[in-house]
């Protein structure tokens, strides 16, 4: 699965991993500083469609009270020039401040961790272990910028009801969001929020190259008191460390 066309992906991945490497690890990047903030849920209410602002407002707010949170994860990535669609499947975990932990499990295990100094991605298989400044990170977007507690989602991004409707079918609230910056490696975010607990059950992004990530949430559970020891990491012995240099 190459995915060069991320040329300004977080990370900085595509300009030095190998094509097996990058197969594997950037999709578990780019989903875990894209999607991160679409996790936290609002509180329940009545049945009543919310207008736009207030439904926006409602989600900043929840995450700015949000102390960690946990949750299963089933990420499927389509590469438009192969016509192939990967699964992986997950457990992600976060710590506020600036912590978290993207633990793929199938089909093939990796690791995304992050904590407040370092972003490590450990490909088990591979016997590799990229390492990056976590500044680099949190600098790099505005989803980022949301997660790490400098950004607000109507500041940095344009919202709005997909196709002018605020549900669908099935009640679930549909929004679609722009980033404002330009040069942004992700073009469109779709969020699927459930009309009865304001949860986001499904997110979906693709890039200017047709290819589309769609990743789907359960089991969410929040302030559970997650421990700061989960989100430290130390290569195993034996495995190849790669530091990726500071972008240009």
């Amino acid at each position: 699965m190459p995915f060069s066309h991320f040329r300004s992906a977080l990370f900085s991945i595509p300009n030095i991993l190998p094509a097996a490497a990058g197969r594997r690890g950037i999709c578990g990047v780019l989903a875990a500083l894209l999607t991160l903030l679409l996790l936290f849920p609002a509180p329940a209410l009545c049945a009543e469609t919310l207008p736009l602002g207030e439904l926006i407002a409602k989600t900043q707010e929840i995450y700015e009270k949000t102390a960690d949170l946990r949750a299963r994860f089933v990420q499927e990535a389509t590469i438009r020039s192969m016509k192939k669609t990967e699964r992986e499947e997950g457990i992600v975990y976060f710590k506020s401040p600036r912590m978290m932990l993207w633990d793929y499990r199938k089909p093939k295990a990796k690791k995304l961790v992050i904590d407040a100094r370092k972003a490590w991605l450990y490909i088990p298989e591979d016997r590799v272990v990229y390492v990056q400044n976590a500044e680099e990170v949190f600098r790099s977007g505005p989803a980022v910028k949301f997660l790490s507690g400098i950004g607000k989602l109507s500041e940095d991004f344009q919202i709005r009801f997909t196709n002018d409707a605020p549900r669908n079918a099935r009640g679930n609230y549909l929004l679609t969001l722009t980033a404002k910056e330009a040069g942004s490696p992700i073009e469109r975010l779709d969020l699927t929020i459930d009309g009865n607990s304001f949860q986001i059950s499904e997110v979906r992004f693709g890039d200017a190259y047709g290819n589309t990530t769609r990743i789907e949430f359960s089991d969410l559970r929040i302030n559970t008191g997650l421990s700061e020891a989960l989100f430290r990491f130390q290569p195993p012995a034996g495995v190849e460390v790669v530091s990726i240099p500071k972008p240009q």
